[in-house]
């Protein structure tokens, strides 16, 4: 299911699933398996590959956040394959 250009995109539910993967349910009533290990580089997501780090993630009001202010934009979220 595609989103059209003018729906916005938010993250409903995240659940960890397994090493840097999260199980991710969106607005749109899409659920998504995503693998971050490859998109954690750069200063703020690199302490993530720290696995107890990455588990620590809380659901903020749009997208999935790390106490260290890394976060991911929910439509690039959506597009990840695992």
């Amino acid at each position: 299911m595609n989103m059209e250009t003018n729906e916005l995109l938010w993250v409903t539910k995240v659940e960890y699933a397994e090493e840097y993967k999260l199980l991710l349910t969106f607005n749109n009533n899409v659920t998504k398996l995503v693998d971050l290990q490859s998109s954690l580089y750069g200063e703020v997501f690199e302490p993530l590959k720290d696995i107890e780090k990455f588990k620590q993630f809380e659901l903020s009001d749009w997208t999935v956040e790390w106490s260290n202010g890394a976060d991911f934009a929910p439509e690039y979220l959506f597009e990840l394959n695992s």
